[in-house]
């Protein structure tokens, strides 16, 4: 586990896009694993600027996005789909069928998190996921419980998660309460994560990347089982046991 201090977010964005950005400079047709949320979008917006300058190209990069809300259309702008396009892909060239984020408009969720985890295998697998971080130490949308599910699956959202969505939403009645999720066995099929966070509120559950606990309580300890991880957080973040 290696982890990179920084001073503040814009910090924290400017360290990740460079990652990302190597990453597609070594292998032109990489996989790249998104996800969404506040934490991520200076990354995404550095990315943007660094494809309009010229200096990058997507053209045949992948991506697959951890997770969407369900049930939920792709044109409601509280979906994942629609902060993807928001804030990336309508601004870089990556193909449309090069872009795979699980389909919140599914008629059976059982068939399709199984065939998003093929989509996954066919391309090789994930060169370098992008993770943050919940407060209760969720990673995608895989929740403190006393079992995970390795696969890709339907999931229901904890209160607390509820509670910390709905800023984004005009009251918490209106977040979805399950979501399509890659599952922690998918995740750790990544070969390199990059997991991001920032602020206070997310120093306890990033503790538990540097302690000797491994607890679905607290899904992203589990990382500490991945043999390339880079935690990139600001100062606000950092767990004393890191420094």
């Amino acid at each position: 586990m290696k982890i990179i201090v920084c001073r503040d977010k814009a910090e924290m964005s400017a360290v990740a896009a460079s990652m990302v950005e190597a990453q597609v400079k070594e292998k032109p047709d990489c996989v790249l694993g998104l996800a969404t949320g506040s934490t991520p979008e200076g990354m995404y917006a550095l990315l943007c600027e660094k494809y309009a300058a010229g200096a990058l190209d997507f053209s045949k990069v992948k991506t697959f996005n951890l997770d969407e809300y369900y049930p939920i259309k792709k044109d409601n702008d509280q979906s994942y789909a629609y902060f993807m396009n928001k804030h990336l892909f309508s601004h870089i060239n990556v193909p449309a069928e090069n872009i795979h984020i699980p389909n919140g408009e599914c008629a059976d969720p059982a068939e399709e998190g199984p065939a998003y985890d093929a989509l996954v295998a066919a391309a090789g697998g994930v060169d370098l996921q992008i993770l943050g971080i919940g407060r209760n130490g969720h990673i995608a949308f895989n929740e403190p419980d006393e079992a995970l599910i390795m696969g890709t699956h339907l999931t229901s959202l904890t209160e607390s998660t509820i509670e910390a969505n709905s800023r984004f939403f005009a009251s918490s009645d209106d977040v979805p309460r399950h979501a399509l999720t890659m599952g922690i066995g998918t995740i750790m099929t990544a070969k390199k994560i990059i997991m991001m966070a920032n602020g206070a509120d997310k120093k306890e559950a990033l503790s538990y990347l540097f302690n000797d606990k491994l607890t679905a309580a607290v899904p992203a300890s589990l990382l500490k089982l991945h043999p390339d991880v880079t935690v990139i957080c600001d100062e606000a973040a950092c767990p004393d046991s890191a420094r």
